[in-house]
């Protein structure tokens, strides 16, 4: 700074100006490609860091999302697949360009458009605290810090034209230097893992909440290794015969052929449709008396089982079906016939092929639970207890699961109080239709000669029915479950196939 300036006593105006448009011109260049090396050396590298093998347990809103399952094409909503994938990219817990397969992404169960989950289980590779990292880059001439440059060196690397400079000119030559990418020091080893449940939770909407995580050994799989799923559909009681209901789950339990009570889906190519129920009942909610619930839990479901299931307990409540109807849809096979659910039924009729009737609404539909070995799993949170939680270990409010679940349910009371609200205030001019369920019900109308029907679906939904209803056993079947198989490979498989030979022949 005390450096004379009369060298440039002689230069111009202009002189002057020209040489400080050139120093800023070589500054700019020099901050570009420092820009530029800086985001090719801070590219996430997965590889470069410990991994290890974990399980996750998140809850999900599905009225939000277009079902769990990743979609390639676009829909409408997001899935929470695709939501909670972004977010483990975001917090580089995992390599994006390896994708759901790269990660070994395996879930638990898939719940379609609209279907919720309290304990859904995803299992995947990520990123981890532990363990040695990966040296990241060796000291290259390229690649040198200003401290590691002798005096010698320094003075190289000074542009000829800086030397004509002096002054507080001179010091511009050195304006804006690239910052420098050395070998990065070896981490200090740390006890410490990731904090994944409120890492995630921060990069994840509030409909979507990790729970827990748990570490799992190599060959955990969250599909494979759960032993029971238990599912919630909530319902309101209003027209259904409970008892029915009732008598009707009580025949799911054991191991029966549920080929009438799914969707088959043919890109599964299943030939069995055997599956086994633990438990199944009917049961007042706690939470609020007004509203029932059916507990169904089984070893594993079939696509739309539950919702197959529910829409048949609604015909039993409403007495347009008898309980024994879910022994008929049991007995698709006539070389091995079941025998009555009760004592002194009839012998139930076969139903090879499956009835056409509408399956219940997603909405009411929750994955609630989900078992495992006690070896298999230990989950845990970021904070051992409650009462550890505090401002100053817990500083974000959104990181507080418990907190996110409590603003959710007091809105929704609130959206229940304004509905009742608004119920009453239509009620002063509006009087409610007749109400013919449970048919032969106490206080119930007799159906009359071509009344409406409006068969409850769950969720407030309803499908109405004009003119007689028409018993399911005598209703038109589905193809039988061979021949859709069949129609599928012939058709839509065989395009599939057809395309992934051409992405193979392409790719050689």
């Amino acid at each position: 700074m005390a450096r004379s300036t009369a060298a440039f006593g002689g230069w111009s105006r202009e002189e002057l100006i020209s040489r400080i448009v050139q120093l800023e011109k070589t500054s700019t260049t020099k901050r570009v490609e420092a820009s530029d090396d800086a985001r090719s050396t801070n590219a996430f590298d997965a590889s470069a860091y410990p991994r290890r093998k974990i399980a996750l347990k998140f809850t999900y809103h599905g009225a939000h999302y277009s079902g769990l399952e990743y979609q390639v094409l676009p829909s409408s909503l997001p899935t929470v697949e695709g939501v909670l994938f972004d977010a483990l990219v975001r917090h580089r817990l995992i390599d994006p360009l390896g994708g759901l397969q790269g990660c070994g992404w395996e879930k638990c169960g898939r719940t379609d458009k609209g279907v919720s989950a309290a304990a859904q289980v995803v299992s995947l590779w990520v990123r981890s605290a532990l363990g040695e990292r990966k040296q990241q880059r060796e000291v290259t001439e390229e690649n040198v810090t200003e401290e590691n440059l002798s005096p010698e060196a320094e003075s190289s690397q000074q542009s000829p034209a800086d030397d004509q400079l002096e002054g507080d000119l001179a010091m511009m030559g050195d304006w804006d230097e690239p910052p420098t990418n050395a070998a990065l020091e070896k981490p200090a080893e740390t006890t410490s893992e990731i904090p994944y449940v409120s890492k995630i939770n921060r990069a994840l909407p509030p409909t979507i909440r990790i729970l827990a995580w748990s570490p799992v050994s190599d060959d955990f799989s969250a599909r494979f290794s759960c032993r029971w799923r238990h599912y919630k559909y909530f319902f309101h009681p209003r027209g259904l015969d409970i008892s029915a209901m009732q008598d009707a789950a009580l025949r799911l339990i054991g191991e029966h052929d549920f080929r009438n009570l799914c969707r088959v889906d043919a890109s599964k190519q299943l030939t069995s449709f055997n599956r086994r129920i633990l438990s199944a009942s009917i049961d007042p909610v706690e939470e609020d008396p007004n509203l029932y619930v059916l507990n169904l839990r089984g070893t594993a479901f079939l696509y739309n089982q539950v919702r197959h299931i529910m829409a048949v307990l609604f015909l039993v409540g409403t007495r347009l079906e008898q309980p024994s109807v879910i022994a008929a849809l049991l007995n698709p096979d006539a070389d091995n016939p079941r025998a009555p659910s009760r004592e002194g039924e009839p012998q139930p009729p076969v139903v090879s092929c499956k009835p056409f009737y509408e399956m219940a609404d997603p909405f009411p539909l929750v994955l609630w639970d989900t078992g495992y070995d006690e070896d298999a799993v230990s989950w845990q949170v970021d904070h051992k207890a409650d009462a550890e939680v505090t401002p100053s270990t817990h500083p974000n409010s959104s990181d507080n699961v418990h907190d996110t679940m409590q603003a959710f349910l007091e809105r929704s009371e609130i959206h229940t109080a304004l509905d009742a609200h608004f119920l009453r205030a239509a009620a002063k001019y509006h009087r409610p239709s007749p109400q013919y369920f449970p048919i032969r019900g106490e206080g119930v109308a007799p159906v009359q000669k071509n009344s409406v029907l409006a068969v409850p679906l769950g969720g407030g939904r309803t499908y109405r029915r004009g003119g007689e209803y028409t018993p399911l056993l005598l209703r038109e079947r589905n193809l039988p479950v061979e021949e859709i198989n069949s129609r599928w490979r012939l058709g839509k498989g065989a395009k599939r196939l057809e395309r992934k030979a051409a992405s193979v022949t392409e790719a050689e």
